[in-house]
């Protein structure tokens, strides 16, 4: 008998630890989302960790789930630290004003397994009111997978993901981050209007940093270009636009990444 109660006591010891270990998990949650219209996400409260091993895609698209599902002024926040991912999929429409606030490092993975076909790395897909901001860098990890793109020996060959890709995007802003070591493109719009690309700097591996490959039928309008410093990590250290059906302007420096 007084086997069973021992047995029945730390049965209902590990029930109240369950219960109360995720009930603090649960508060952590909670305390990394915002309250009402406004207010901001830190990734970290949702289980991300900077330490540039651990795959933070989880509490990333969680975070953007969460912002872009609320009304008013939301923000995101990459703290500092080394917060690596895999393919992260920005999607809209979103209810209110989105801001990603980079004070730290976002790490693309060196598994290409984790991007589909074709895939990007961070793609932002109908969305309005979208800001990408901060002193912080976003690192394609490119040279380690270098040499696994054999385009340049054969047409039937797998694309590498591009770093930043932007499609039915309105009213944007990518401010003061750093691009470094992109495995293709660092930048590509496809139908964007009122989007303003300013004090970027960082290394590509192309020398065509960005592209705006935009339609004849859906243009892209209302481009700005301002202050862009992006160097070809190659020989050469002059570096391109490619620009299609785009009409906006250009100031600052552009390190001959002017399209306009």
């Amino acid at each position: 008998m007084a086997c069973t109660d021992n047995v029945m006591r730390a049965l209902f010891l590990l029930a109240l630890f369950c219960v109360m270990h995720g009930e603090k998990e649960e508060s952590k949650r909670i305390d990394a989302k915002a309250s009402g219209p406004g207010g901001s996400f830190d990734i970290t409260k949702l289980g991300a960790s900077g330490n540039g091993k651990i795959d933070n895609t989880k509490a990333v698209q969680e975070a953007w789930a969460s912002a872009c599902g609320d009304t008013g002024k939301q923000t995101i926040l990459i703290p500092k630290g080394d917060f690596l991912v895999g393919q992260l999929n920005f999607t809209g429409p979103c209810k209110g004003d989105v801001t990603i606030h980079v004070d730290g490092n976002l790490l693309s993975t060196m598994d290409l397994s984790q991007y589909k076909e074709h895939g990007n790395w961070i793609e932002i897909l109908r969305v309005d009111n979208l800001v990408i901001t901060g002193k912080g860098n976003l690192d394609g990890l490119g040279p380690a997978v270098w040499s696994k793109n054999s385009c340049a020996k054969k047409y039937d060959c797998k694309i590498l993901p591009n770093s930043l890709v932007m499609d039915f995007v309105n009213n944007g802003e990518v401010s003061g981050v750093t691009l470094l070591n992109s495995k293709f493109f660092h930048m590509k719009a496809l139908t964007v209007k009122d989007v303003t690309f300013k004090n970027i700097t960082g290394t590509s591996s192309t020398p065509e940093a960005v592209s705006l490959l935009c339609s004849a039928k859906i243009p892209c309008t209302g481009v700005t270009m301002d202050d862009i410093n992006v160097e070809y990590s190659g020989t050469n250290n002059k570096t391109m636009a490619i620009c299609t059906n785009a009409k906006g302007s250009t100031k600052g420096c552009l390190k001959e990444l002017a399209c306009f």
